[in-house]
């Protein structure tokens, strides 16, 4: 797509995500953003609240910009807000949070705090993700996705062992004890809670020393902190949540050798969440039509029967880190107690 811009369909869409939020006339919403955020959708999220006729207000902070450490992607934790209290306590007043900032409040320190509300109004938050609006209109919620999710999200916080095995030589074991588990749909109604958009799948926040095996990144899966698909297999070792050993040649092992070595953290090799993605419309192949500045990727996370494995903070097993990667694997089988709920790529319901 050439032109952001504001085009009717896109307006639509935007519409109907807080329409789905149940969003109302007279409701207060907050438009956050910061300065390197994308500005049609910002333009777009203040148009669907006026068509609806709820009270909005725009909020934008200077982005942050860190010096003498490796590029931050990936995240999901904006560093804008910088734990400002008017700017908390703005978000606590408000019906709605409509979260346009480049990483998004899903791992911001700050988000506890907002969810929490201010005694009289408690906010949801819908998180859109920082992607060409084309995208998020191919991506709505949709009813059918929601009750997929729902059901899998009872079948995760109900197992106790997760098992993932691949072709490519992937078996790994993960326990589910202590684990955090939950999903997402793309929209929410419950004053407390975030969601992003696009949604579609389920994820478990493992307890601290509950991963281990071997995890193989085969040709075609996905390196979503770079925006690459793989092109030679990477082995890695895992051993008590952290990867101990990267084993193959080329560039997309050497890559990502120097950024978990960037970090000088040992937390940046540990397991930050596992999970696999239930949304049908979602599509592998999309990252490869769009420019890496058009692209956040969580379609990739949500294409259906892909396995996400992702290293970085896990707030469940007390370790905290800047460094994250996202590998979204094809062809994996995923059981939960060893019943099978994704089939060599495919989701069984």
């Amino acid at each position: 797509m050439l032109q952001e811009r504001v085009e009717p369909a896109w307006l639509d869409a935007f519409e109907t995500v807080l329409r789905r939020c149940a969003l109302q006339p007279g409701d207060t919403v907050a438009i956050l953003g910061e300065t390197q955020s994308r500005p049609v959708l910002m333009e777009l999220a203040r148009l669907a609240v006026a068509r609806i006729g709820a009270d909005a207000f725009t909020l934008t902070l200077p982005s942050v910009f860190a010096r003498g450490e490796p590029v931050t992607r990936s995240t999901g934790a904006t560093p804008a807000i910088q734990q400002l209290g008017p700017v908390i306590a703005a978000l606590q007043a408000c019906t709605l949070v409509v979260d346009i900032t480049v990483e998004g409040l899903m791992h911001a320190p700050e988000l506890p705090a907002i969810l929490q509300g201010n005694g009289t109004t408690q906010p949801r938050i819908v998180y859109v993700s920082n992607e060409h609006p084309e995208a998020l209109a191919r991506l709505l919620p949709d009813d059918a996705t929601e009750a997929r999710v729902k059901n899998h999200v009872k079948r995760l916080r109900g197992a106790k062992s997760m098992r993932v095995t691949s072709p490519a030589g992937t078996d790994l074991s993960i326990a589910l004890q202590g684990a955090v588990a939950g999903g997402n749909w793309g929209s929410t109604t419950r004053p407390g809670t975030l969601t992003h958009w696009p949604g579609g799948l389920v994820l478990a926040f493992p307890a601290a020393g509950s991963v281990n095996g071997t995890l193989v990144l085969a040709e075609g899966d996905v390196n979503l902190t770079f925006k690459r698909y793989i092109e030679r297999s990477i082995m890695l070792t895992i051993e008590n949540d952290y990867v101990t050993r990267i084993e193959g040649t080329g560039v997309d092992a050497e890559l990502l050798r120097s950024y978990f070595e960037a970090w000088q953290e040992k937390e940046a090799y540990a397991v930050s969440h596992v999970g696999y993605g239930l949304n049908d419309a979602a599509r592998w192949d999309s990252m490869a039509l769009y420019d890496k500045r058009d692209f956040n990727g969580t379609e990739l996370r949500a294409f259906a029967g892909n396995f996400l494995y992702s290293t970085g903070a896990n707030e469940t097993a007390g370790r905290y880190t800047r460094g994250h990667f996202d590998w979204p694997m094809r062809n994996c089988t995923v059981t939960l107690d060893g019943a099978v709920v994704v089939q060599e790529g495919k989701v069984n319901d």
